[in-house]
Formats: C-alpha cells, structure tokens, sequence
C-alpha cells in the first residue's frame, strides 16, 4: 500500500487548519508540519486549533519539542535537526537527497524521504537530482522499496510511474497547496491511490 503523504508549506497560514483536516479527511496518510520560517509559538497555536486525532497524523519537523506536548505522530530529522531527543521512541523519518543516505539510515528510520525525484513545483529552480536510469536501478537493486517516500515535484499524476519503481509512498508539497481549496480536494476523496 502506498503511503499519501503531505507537507505542509513553511509559514503558519490563516487555511493551515482547514487544510490539514480536509486532507486528512481525504485520505491522506499523514502531515509533515514543516514551518521553519514560523515560531515554536505560531506552530503550537496551529496545533492547539487541530482535534487529537489530528495531531495523532502529524510528523513534526522543525520543534521536536512538540512531539510529546501534542501527542503528534512523530518527529522528522534532516540537515538541521540531526538527532531525535534523549529517549524517544517514537515513529521516526528522515530527508534523503541521495542513495548513500539511504542506503545508511534505512535501518533507523519508519520511512525516508528521497529528494528531488522530480524538479520541485514549490521550490524554484530545485531540479531532479536523479535520472530516470539511476532510479530504476535503486529499484531493481532494493534501494527504492516500501520505506522510501518519493519527494520533489511530484503529482497525483506521477504516482503510477513511482509506484512502478517501488517506492513505498509519496510525499507533496506544491501539488497540494497549488490546489488551495479544500472543494478541489474533494475530487481526490474517492480516488484510489493503491
């Protein structure tokens, strides 16, 4: 089963509530809470508006710190923050941008995230840092299996072609806040990702 993941842009916004539960709603696996042009403060604001089966959905990035205060999902790690907190155990992800990585943290983490698969539609100018051949042989050599989430450009549409790599889920930034409004959201409610 393929995991529908998103991420959430990196500001706190006014429509971040009503997003968050609308994709939720929709289907998708889990948010990434990802605000690092926000505050610890504004993120906690965010996260008190949410229900508790909402933040039971949430992968916090940015404040570990309030992995444990909100009863979130888990925590992310990624160039800036390296390590997870003294003790924890809880569910565990972490950016990739290469197969090396990979390769190096599989065994430590719930799930990765390899990035840019494709060019970014949110990021300007992020291109794809692999080719359509250096995928399909992380494929064929188990690299790209069920615990790698494809990041970086990528669509509903594209999910077919990822899924075919074997990779374990997707994971959207652009592709969903370029939609902005949870009635659009709504056509993907009945769509069937698996």
């Amino acid at each position: 089963m393929m995991r529908i993941i998103a991420i959430t842009t990196p500001v706190v916004d006014d429509d971040d509530v009503c997003l968050i539960q609308g994709l939720l709603k929709c289907g998708i696996d889990c948010i990434h809470l990802r605000k690092p042009d926000s505050g610890i403060q504004e993120c906690r604001k965010l996260l008190e508006k949410l229900t508790e089966q909402d933040r039971s959905n949430i992968i916090i990035h940015d404040y570990p710190e309030l992995y444990e205060e909100f009863g979130l999902k888990g925590i992310h790690t990624n160039r800036n923050i390296t390590f997870l907190p003294e003790g924890y155990d809880g569910f565990r992800t972490r950016s990739c941008h290469s197969f090396d990585e990979i390769t190096r943290y599989k065994d430590e983490y719930d799930y990765l995230f390899l990035s840019p698969v494709f060019d970014s539609i949110s990021k300007s100018g992020y291109k794809s840092a692999f080719s359509t051949a250096d995928l399909m042989d992380a494929s064929a050599n188990g690299i790209i299996d069920d615990k790698v989430i494809a990041l970086g450009g990528v669509t509903f549409g594209s999910i077919p072609y990822l899924k075919s790599l074997n990779f374990g889920g997707v994971a959207m930034i652009g592709a969903i806040y370029n939609i902005r409004t949870l009635d659009l959201l709504k056509k993907y409610e009945d769509h069937n990702f698996q």
